[in-house]
């Protein structure tokens, strides 16, 4: 291939609804290229893209996987990206890097939520587009259909520039109305046929419909095509490139995976519409001055690259994948991570082609390449030059909705199950690993339960780290309704010296409601209670409001007064009042005590029709809805529930909307559990009281 430059590279991901055939899409392009030697599938675990053990088992894409093949002369960097919504953190990455995607739509099931939201991803990323009708090999596809779901929801982006050619239910090619020629047969092997005659009227109205939408990107081919009523080929791909590239525009074409009909033109179609990174622009800053800085995407431009994935390998080592936004990279270059503030050595470089790495002597800007073993670096952070620092913009994850406490399955690994998922979390920002200080519990949250039951699968297969995972223990606490005034006594005789303390206590409810800490008050006269002993009757209820009278958790919004005692000259000791001061904490069961649980503000996003459902589903989880607001076309319903309930929100949201709505959710207090859950939670913690004796 002649040497590359920014205009000759498509870097396009390849998004879409999960099992509309994204990976089979990505294999038949690299087959048809001659980048591969066979066609694999996906059921056989054989595709190039789906190469992780838990991918072929599953038979679904988990991770982002890059398979760049060389067509006509120009490089296209195919980035296929899962579509099941446990994986959309996926997506963040390989967005940010390519000025393309392809937006894959079922011939059969029409638009689905998936494609939905890439569409929505691409707005906010600023991404051209073109829409891929696939899978019309298929029982019962039908295009017109499949492209009227995608008009009556987008309108007058739409523009299809192909109609495909269907022979007794047989899908066996396209006519290309750029072209107005037409063409059969499978990958590369084409064949033109005249235009059939049954399509000429679909034909000449896209063809109108194609003009109107070039003409529609620019002021002046809007003005030619009303004093003319045409446009030249030459300006109709003019209007066309420049609306795809603004996103007014969005090309839909058709094509089959499995059989490749209509592959070959779609890559046509990649390199002839999409746009190149050529001359493109990021603004960064400068990390020491903080000044706005910009780089172009050209080779003569001082050099800077965006790791946008990282590939946790456990004998190759950390693997980052990034593109060069701007000059050139080679081996011997000396890089900088502008986040971290450090130097790198760059070492081999590689393109990656699933888990292929082909050796390469440099990469240009627009290129998409892979480092090995960068000590400092993550994902979303930038390389550069010492001398012309540039930092951009950070990648923002998809924050984790769904949690599970997580146990090494043996004892003994547990510092292998963290090191693993230390070493998964690199590869994957959307997963944290959090130690609950107070119920001691390692808390592991992802996008959705499958998406944390992978996390465990790789534990177990990349590091050999077999562990358990449930749901999270909840932080309950404990308080008191009721003053009460109670007497510790501590007496002990035996040969020698015995043990006496004697502590009157006054307990009582912080007068603060909001007020959550322990408050101890010295108010002994007399010397009733020795100076030098009082902080050991404080010392002791410290250690006792750990562990409540109900069902052992924390003691809250609790004021002690200790104001009368006794002691003995040679008997008492501090071991002696801290111990008293035990037995007058027990006596809270006189007390009132109340259990409390943590309480949740929740903000649920969803379209105006699943409003009913919400509702209706958050008073069974005993949330009180505080109020709605329109918020960028959907509904934000605000809402309080207690964090008990919450634990399978996503998923049951998921279902609820056809994952259409998202939530967050932020800790706001404490309140009392309703006296029939209070009971359970207090059974419960007996019996596993029990069970640890």
């Amino acid at each position: 291939m002649k040497e590359l430059n920014a205009n000759d590279i498509r870097n396009i991901a390849v998004t879409g609804h999960g099992g509309e055939g994204k990976t089979t899409l990505v294999e038949a392009m690299l087959y048809t290229a001659g980048a591969i030697e066979r066609q694999g599938r996906v059921e056989d675990g054989s595709t190039t893209t789906d190469f992780d053990t838990e991918e072929t088992k599953r038979g679904i894409s988990i991770s982002a996987a890059i398979a760049p093949f060389e067509w006509k002369d120009h490089k296209i960097n195919a980035i296929d990206i899962p579509g099941y919504f446990d994986f959309a953190g996926e997506l963040v990455g390989p967005l940010a890097v390519c000025e393309g995607a392809i937006i894959t739509v079922g011939a059969v099931s029409g638009l689905s939520v998936g494609a939905e939201k890439a569409w929505a991803a691409c707005d906010k990323n600023k991404t051209a587009r073109m829409i891929v009708v696939n899978q019309m090999d298929r029982e019962n596809a039908n295009f017109e259909k499949a492209l009227k779901t995608i008009t009556d929801k987008y309108g007058s982006h739409i523009a299809p520039i192909e109609v495909p050619i269907v022979n007794g239910g047989n899908f066996e090619g396209v006519v290309c109305i750029l072209e107005n020629k037409a063409f059969t047969g499978e990958g590369k092997n084409l064949k033109e046929i005249p235009i059939p005659d049954s399509l000429m009227d679909e034909v000449n109205a896209n063809r109108e419909a194609i003009m109107e939408a070039a003409a529609g990107a620019d002021d002046e081919l809007m003005e030619k095509f009303f004093e003319e009523g045409e446009l030249s080929a030459e300006e109709i791909m003019m209007g066309l490139r420049k609306g795809i590239n603004e996103g007014t525009v969005v090309p839909v074409v058709c094509c089959s995976g499995i059989t490749r009909v209509g592959i070959a033109k779609l890559l046509d179609n990649i390199n002839d519409l999409m746009p190149s990174p050529a001359g493109k622009e990021i603004v960064g800053k400068n990390p020491k001055t903080g000044e706005e800085v910009s780089r172009i995407c050209a080779a003569d431009q001082p050099f800077s690259a965006r790791v946008f994935k990282t590939l946790a390998d456990p004998f190759v080592g950390k693997l980052s994948l990034l593109k060069v936004t701007s000059g050139v990279l080679t081996s011997d270059i000396s890089l900088y991570n502008a986040n971290k503030e450090k130097a790198e050595k760059p070492g081999s470089l590689y393109m990656q082609r699933g888990k292929k790495q082909i050796p390469m002597d440099k990469v240009v800007a627009g290129d998409i390449c892979a480092l090995a073993k960068l000590q400092s670096v993550a994902t979303g952070d930038t390389l550069c030059e010492a001398a012309n620092p540039v930092q951009f913009e950070a990648l923002k994850f998809p924050a984790p909705c769904i949690s599970k406490a997580v146990y090494a399955k043996k004892s003994g690994e547990e510092d292998k199950i963290f090191s693993g998922l230390s070493r998964l979390m690199e590869e994957d920002p959307t997963i944290t690993v959090v130690k609950n200080v107070e119920t001691t519990e390692s808390v592991l949250s992802g996008l959705g339960e499958m998406h944390i039951e992978v996390v465990a699968k790789k534990l177990l297969g990349k590091f050999g780290a077999d562990c358990v995972l449930q749901d999270p223990k909840i932080p309950y606490r404990e308080s008191i309704r009721k003053p009460i005034d109670v007497e510790g006594r501590h007496k002990k005789q035996t040969g020698g010296h015995g043990q006496f303390a004697d502590v009157k206590i006054k307990f009582r409810p912080n007068d603060d409601p909001t007020d959550t800490s322990f408050h101890f008050e010295d108010q002994v006269v007399g010397g009733t209670v020795p100076r030098n002993f009082i902080p050991a009757v404080e010392k002791g209820l410290n250690e006792n409001i750990r562990k409540g009278v109900l069902a052992g958790y924390p003691v809250v919004g609790l004021t002690a007064t200790l104001y009368d005692g006794g002691y003995h000259p040679v008997d008492s000791s501090e071991m002696a009042f801290k111990i008293a001061a035990r037995l007058a904490f027990k006596q809270l069961t006189q007390a009132s005590p109340i259990l409390l649980e943590p309480i949740y503000t929740v903000h649920v996003y969803v379209p105006d029709e699943y409003m009913g459902d919400i509702i209706g589903d958050m008073n069974k989880r005993r949330g009180r809805i505080m109020g709605m607001d329109p918020v960028n076309g959907e509904q934000m319903v605000t809402a309080e529930a207690p964090l008990a309930e919450m634990f399978k929100y996503a998923t049951d949201l998921r279902s609820m909307t056809q994952a259409r709505g998202s939530f967050d959710m932020e800790f706001v207090r404490y309140e009392e559990v309703p006296a029939a859950d209070a009971k359970k939670i207090i059974e419960n913690a007996k019996l596993e009281e029990d069970e640890d004796e």
